[in-house]
């Protein structure tokens, strides 16, 4: 009886090894793209050598130094603004970062490789101390869904 249930334990130990102890680790070692801090990303504005792109909508402010502001759910319709080269490094953010993490999968779908999203999004951004960018939405880079859709 006491080595069915050695077995059993080393069994259970084995399989939780293998599997990981949770989803949620299982499911971070799935990511297609990396996630940074708000300290790591202005970090990089210091030296930038990415794209970095914008995803929320409706506009609800920016980080300096963005690029582009593409809607989460339309990025796949865009890629003519996006680079040519897969591999060119692409930081995606959002408010709170749902929608980046969304708009980074589907970054990763169209073949980009060197994808990194902002955890937490703008809300961590202005939590860890740094500035956000507040302008008209008729200056931004790009249409509002409705008039992408053709007005629906």
């Amino acid at each position: 009886m006491r080595k069915k249930r050695k077995f059993i334990s080393f069994l259970v130990l084995s399989l939780a090894a293998l599997y990981g102890w949770g989803s949620q680790g299982t499911q971070e070692k799935m990511k297609p793209y990396v996630d940074i801090t708000p300290q790591q990303l202005n970090q990089m504005l210091k030296v930038k050598d990415f794209i970095l792109i914008n995803v929320h909508i409706p506009y609800a402010g920016e980080i300096p130094k963005t690029d582009l502001f593409i809607p989460y759910d339309e990025i796949k319709n865009h890629a003519d603004k996006l680079p040519q080269e897969k591999d060119t490094k692409i930081v995606v953010y959002c408010r709170s970062d749902r929608m980046s993490n969304i708009a980074s999968t589907a970054l990763y779908e169209m073949g980009y490789t060197n994808i990194q999203n902002l955890t937490g999004g703008m809300v961590a951004w202005q939590e860890a101390g740094y500035k956000l960018i507040q302008k008209e939405k008729e200056n931004k880079k790009y249409c509002p869904k409705s008039a992408i859709k053709g007005g629906q």
